[in-house]
């Protein structure tokens, strides 16, 4: 994987993925810390961009500060159905000056909710920098499920591909594991620097929850279980993680 790369306008610096809809992970820069932000209910896509917006001016922030986002779509969707969605929604980054060339610097988790899924793709919760005298660094990893970005068709390169078995999923877990470890590497960080870890899938973790996910440090402040399927039919866990020590959450009428 690249080195982190820092994006200038945003205040922060990020793991590129090769894939135009997220990087791998962010993390602030100094001088600057991340602020996370969850929606009440979730915000259509749309109306998500524009509360989004407004909070950064509230806030005295640029539009370049968005870091990272948390979407929730109705339900998983073929490649060619999620690669309609990333083109808007990186063209809308891209009007914000956010994606430039290709290389979109914000970091993205996408999942399904299996009970009360929205209408439309819709916003869960979002990343921004600010302004920090704090010298403790802040950061979001990605969510990331069990295929490697820049490979091509997730079909041909997904872990365990269609293996629902107890095998299967602990093969897609193992490397989604390694893939959170790989990320943070990157920017400087591990487990220990975590302030949460949330887990996404369908599936029953706890034939090995205590041996993979525990061991490895991933769950000293707990885990968030999302029962969601990710976003691309056939793909079946997914994790994400940060640390981030200003969370809020705002109401949506």
């Amino acid at each position: 994987m690249s080195d982190a790369q820092v994006f200038a306008p945003g205040n922060y610096r990020f793991v590129p993925s090769g894939v135009i809809q997220y990087s791998g992970g962010v993390a602030a820069q100094p001088g600057h810390a991340m602020r996370r932000v969850v929606f009440s209910r979730p915000m259509a896509v749309r109306e998500g961009f524009a509360a989004i917006a407004a909070e950064l001016e509230r806030a005295g922030r640029p539009l370049t500060a968005l870091c990272a986002c948390e979407l929730r779509s109705p339900e998983p969707v073929s490649e060619s159905g999620f690669s309609d969605f990333n083109e808007f929604y990186a063209n809308t980054l891209a009007e914000w000056g956010i994606v430039n060339d290709g290389v979109n610097p914000v970091a993205r988790s996408n999942v399904a909710p299996v009970v009360g899924a929205p209408d439309s793709p819709s916003f869960y919760a979002f990343c921004y920098t600010v302004e920090s005298d704090t010298d403790d660094q802040t950061f979001v990893i990605a969510g990331s499920s069990e295929v490697p970005e820049g490979k091509g068709s997730y079909e041909d390169h997904l872990i365990a591909y269609r293996d629902l078995s107890p095998e299967g999923i602990l093969a897609k877990a193992r490397w989604v594991l390694d893939e959170m470890e790989r990320r943070m590497r990157v920017l400087g960080h591990g487990w220990q620097d975590t302030t949460a870890a949330q887990l996404y899938t369908i599936h029953n973790p706890h034939p090995f929850i205590e041996s993979e996910i525990a061991r490895r440090g991933a769950m000293h402040h707990g885990l968030t279980w999302h029962l969601v399927y990710p976003p691309v039919i056939d793909m079946e866990f997914e994790m994400d993680c940060r640390r981030v020590l200003d969370e809020r959450v705002t109401l949506v009428g």
